[in-house]
């Protein structure tokens, strides 16, 4: 039984006819007609640079305000965009001016590097290494 090829029958014009029908109709329901494109923001976009000798780089293109501002206020800095943190990560630096102005006359809290006369002997002797300590 298996080896016998099985015979198809023959189907009429009208059934064939009705079959390519519903495929079509079933296209057209499918299709749509996209006018609007913009850029997929959950995708990295890739620029291509241009060719060195295109003629389109020495024309000169009008500059467009709202495409400015959106740079500008992209390239500011996290405090000058939001009036508070938008992460809890921001939160660690977002005020960084010190809570006392510091005093660098203060003796307990500054100690500044000082030479004198044996501290600048002792600093060139340990600048010239083992070799020049022992000539």
């Amino acid at each position: 039984m298996a080896g016998r090829p099985r015979e198809k029958a023959a189907q009429d014009e009208v059934r064939q006819n009705q079959i390519l029908r519903e495929l079509y109709l079933r296209e057209l329901r499918a299709q749509r007609l996209h006018t609007e494109y913009h850029v997929n923001p959950l995708r990295q976009v890739h620029t291509v640079a241009r060719k060195p000798m295109s003629w389109h780089d020495g024309l000169e293109e009008p500059a467009d305000a709202k495409f400015l501002n959106l740079i500008h206020h992209a390239s500011q800095g996290p405090r000058k965009k939001y009036p508070e943190t938008q992460t809890e990560s921001q939160e660690i630096g977002w005020d960084s001016e010190p809570l006392v102005d510091p005093d660098r006359s203060d003796r307990r809290l500054n100690h500044f590097r000082v030479y004198n006369d044996i501290t600048l002997y002792k600093a060139k002797m340990w600048s010239l290494g083992e070799e020049g300590r022992r000539s």
